[in-house]
């Protein structure tokens, strides 16, 4: 997946990330910045991302695999 960044930072107030730890199990958080980052549910994480007004989506590639990415959003 190609991704192009934007060269406008963009004021947010919550960003939800699922990334993968090193055994390859997701984790999710929910992160409010410069206060707290708190780990949440995968059904959280998928509450927040069918229901929240999305201002950015972030795909990290995972590195030495094409089809898999991991992945932030704001609000």
């Amino acid at each position: 997946m190609r991704y192009i960044p934007s060269p406008i930072s963009i004021k947010y107030d919550l960003m939800y990330s699922a990334m993968a730890n090193k055994s390859g199990r997701m984790q999710y958080h929910k992160i409010q910045p410069g206060y707290s980052k708190l780990r949440i549910s995968r059904t959280e994480f998928i509450k927040a991302y069918n229901a929240a007004a999305m201002i950015a989506i972030n795909p990290i590639p995972v590195h030495g695999n094409e089809t898999d990415f991991q992945i932030e959003f704001y609000v």
